[in-house]
């Protein structure tokens, strides 16, 4: 409770000039101010000036100064864009899916007064090199900043050659986020019929204090916002369906509340380099704010609901008879099976029955999931989950819509080649060449392990612009020992410009080679390289065969990038057909085309 400033000797601080004030506040956290600002009356002014709140925002680090300027132009105030910063902040990074093989990136990255998910397409090296690109991308979903810094989910998708996105609500973004899902909800409608619809912060009186001081009770953190505001019971949970009631009904539900996408909202999601025209994304984000509230009332009604149960219903009568007919077509060893229950007085009959019954203790049904609420909507839920992991490439179920975020290491003292890194085959490195065009583009993650007291370094590839993938997504390119430099001469005198190359150090390990299959690829003896312009280049001893790297920001070159039209709605959330070839060469061959399959890289 606010109490009068005598009481609570808060004299000094007030006479603080704003700008001073400011740079106190530096050392608190955005909940520390916050908190402060509840001590007395004239602190909760004080501690509520933009200044304040300007610094919060920088010091989030999500988005330069400049940009922090032109985003407060399109909310209430510098507190609202914190709220906004604090909440969205665990989504940016790089998110992977296994399937298809060729490769499924999608890079969360700020837009404008947004988060957008950019899908890479697997492609080929552009004839400007790595640096210049440019680099192909789709849109998967954005994650819009509302004026009171509340948030928006939109989705993407493309049918019949139109853009659509599809509104939702954001179930929860957990701090420590590893998962990203799409599913759907049960919601509650309030009275009048109004739809309870969780812009993250929907129904709350003051949503910005709620942000930076939430408490919220232990039996309550697996609520939903909706059900939270109802107080009803938890609802079956989406994942607990079937995988093709799950599909079926993401489908249904894209199908009934996606909104046509204009031009005027279907432009760049984020400032390019080299125009920064702000104008028009704060003309973008004002039409998508727009449509978002439109389309909230495309909901299916409780009426439409009815309908859905009958579809499903008819899909279970199918499931039924095909279980039945195949049930006719036992094996003579389930005939004497079934004969000899007989005998001891369990007939054929009653085996069926307790089979089915334990078989739905699998997966809940789905009449109990309508049943949990009035409507049904589309979510994103970013959790937490326990995941293993394999050098660097998380272990993840191929039957969920979900993403897995990839822990990136930062380059510091000790691990300086951590992080995100791009190259191609052959030398020189860069450019393409006229008797060699059509380079495959693939971005490793370099990570450091520690193993038996020796410290590796592991280039995890996460997507290669082939035609047809030779090895599965998460392979490990290359793995070399830390502990173990090389007196390995490099192969090659000088770069393609004649430059003299100026090596820095050389370390041994293995390189990725077809040994055991696609999903047990075997390795040959290499080399590490490491050049004193920070370039990488691993080759195999035998072949001579050489990949080479440098590190890229993988924001910059969105930026600099070209988009492509998303795939179909649930497809382009998480394509979960198992594919080895490129099903994204539709919208790269209209640009580059893709390069033929390899046989062998060493």
């Amino acid at each position: 409770m606010l109490s009068d400033n005598n009481s609570c000797g808060s004299k000094l601080l007030l006479a603080l000039p704003d700008d001073i004030f400011a740079v106190v506040t530096r050392s608190l956290k955005p909940k520390d101010v916050f908190n402060l600002s509840l001590c007395c009356r004239s602190l909760y002014v004080h501690a509520g000036s933009d200044k304040v709140w300007l610094t919060q925002c920088e010091l989030l680090g999500v988005i330069p100064h400049k940009d922090l300027i032109e985003w407060r132009k399109g909310v209430n105030s510098y507190k609202a864009l914190c709220r906004f910063l604090v909440y969205v902040q665990p989504l940016i990074g790089i998110w992977v899916h296994q399937n298809p093989e060729l490769g499924n990136v999608v890079y969360v990255m700020p837009g404008f007064i947004s988060l957008v998910g950019c899908r890479i397409i697997p492609q080929e090296l552009g004839p400007l090199g790595i640096d210049e690109g440019p680099i192909l991308w789709s849109p998967v979903f954005e994650i819009l900043g509302n004026v009171d810094g509340s948030s928006a989910f939109i989705f993407h998708g493309r049918e019949r050659g139109n853009n659509y996105m599809y509104p939702g609500s954001i179930k929860g973004i957990d701090r420590n986020c590893n998962v990203l899902l799409l599913e759907v909800e049960p919601r509650q409608q309030k009275d009048g019929g109004k739809l309870v619809h969780s812009k993250s912060f929907a129904g709350n009186p003051n949503p910005v204090d709620k942000e930076f001081s939430r408490k919220i009770c232990p039996s309550d953190r697996g609520l939903s916002m909706s059900q939270r505001i109802q107080g009803s019971k938890p609802s079956v949970p989406f994942s607990r369906l079937a995988f093709v009631d799950r599909k079926k009904l993401l489908e249904v539900v894209t199908s009934q509340i996606r909104v046509k996408v204009s031009q005027s909202g279907d432009g760049l999601c984020f400032p390019c380099l080299e125009t920064e025209d702000f104008n028009k994304l704060s003309e973008r984000h004002v039409r998508l704010m727009q449509l978002y509230d439109n389309g909230l009332s495309a909901d299916p009604t409780q009426s439409d609901l009815g309908e859905i149960r009958k579809l499903f219903d008819n899909s279970q009568l199918h499931r039924d008879a095909y279980r039945s007919q195949g049930s006719k077509k036992k094996s003579l060893v389930g005939y004497f099976r079934d004969s000899f229950k007989s005998i001891i007085g369990k007939s054929s009959l009653e085996h069926t029955k307790h089979s089915s019954s334990g078989g739905s203790n699998k997966h809940a049904q789905f009449q109990d999931f309508l049943r949990s609420g009035d409507t049904i909507g589309l979510t994103l839920h970013a959790s937490t989950a326990r995941l293993s992991s394999y050098r660097a490439w998380p272990n993840m179920h191929e039957s969920r819509f979900a993403l897995y975020k990839l822990a990136e290491q930062e380059p510091l003292t000790g691990q300086e080649h951590a992080g995100l890194w791009a190259g191609t085959f052959g030398w020189p490195p860069g450019k393409p060449s006229a008797d060699k065009p059509g380079k495959a583009l693939f971005f490793l993650l370099l990570s450091y392990v520690e193993s038996q007291g020796e410290r590796h370094l592991i280039g995890t590839k996460i997507l290669e612009g082939t035609h047809y993938v030779l090895h599965p997504n998460g392979s490990a390119m290359f793995v070399v020992n830390i502990n173990e430099p090389s007196d390995e001469s490099f192969p090659w005198a000088c770069d393609g410009d004649s430059d003299v190359l100026d090596l820095k150090e050389v370390f041994s390990g293995e390189g990725i080679a077809n040994g055991y299959g696609f999903r047990y690829p075997g390795s040959k003896p290499g080399s590490l390289f490491v050049f004193e312009d920070g370039m990488l280049v691993f080759t195999w001893k035998e072949s001579r065969a050489a990949l080479t790297l440098q590190r890229v920001n993988l924001q910059d070159l969105l930026k600099k990038g070209e988009r492509v039209p998303p795939l179909p709605p649930i497809a382009n959330f998480a394509y979960l057909t198992k594919s080895y070839s490129n099903v994204y060469a539709g919208f790269s061959n209209a640009l580059h085309p893709t390069s033929s399959p390899r046989t062998d890289r060493s």
